[in-house]
């Protein structure tokens, strides 16, 4: 019994390092070559990031900073070997790593979405009782520090009906 397959072309992500001993005016051409590799395999480029130089964890090789960079792109299974092969052989590239990703459907968005603004309200009603709980602690203490008009009455009679003022 044969597998049915989806007509779906899956997803992948690339992520690839090139090392440091290049320097940025040579990273666009490496960047244009890795892309390519991925166009020539079939491949169609729906994303592409630079993430810049950074340092790395531990020595690779002989080297402790890289160009990184990040592509998103569609391309057939039978493809992707070629592909990966073709990065290996790559002298330019010191490592990379290709994951298959999932791509979210309409309805997952949707899902997403609705969740997200169902706690986004929860907690703004969360905030606002807590304001409301604030401000009626600060109202409660501004009135407990209020001395009524008659207690003041009261207390400035007994002052002066007192006959040493001195």
């Amino acid at each position: 019994m044969a597998k049915v397959k989806s007509s779906k072309v899956p997803h992948y992500e690339l992520l690839y390092i090139i090392p440091n001993n290049f320097s940025e005016d040579e990273v666009a051409p490496i960047n244009d070559k890795v892309k390519k590799v991925i166009t020539d395999n079939g491949g169609t480029i729906t994303h592409f990031e630079e993430w810049g130089k950074k340092r790395f964890s531990y020595q690779i090789k002989t080297f402790f900073y890289g160009y990184y960079s990040l592509i998103e792109f569609d391309m057939t299974g039978e493809n992707m070997a070629k592909a990966n092969k073709a990065l290996r052989m790559m002298s330019e590239v010191l490592r990379h790593q290709i994951v298959a990703k999932k791509i979210k459907t309409a309805e997952e968005l949707e899902r997403e979405r609705k969740i997200a603004e169902k706690i986004a309200s929860k907690a703004a009603k969360e905030e606002e009782a807590e304001k409301e709980v604030r401000e009626k602690a600060k109202s409660k203490e501004k009135d407990k520090d209020k001395i009524e008009l008659k207690d003041l009455d009261d207390k400035l009679d007994k002052i002066l009906d007192t006959e040493t003022l001195l």
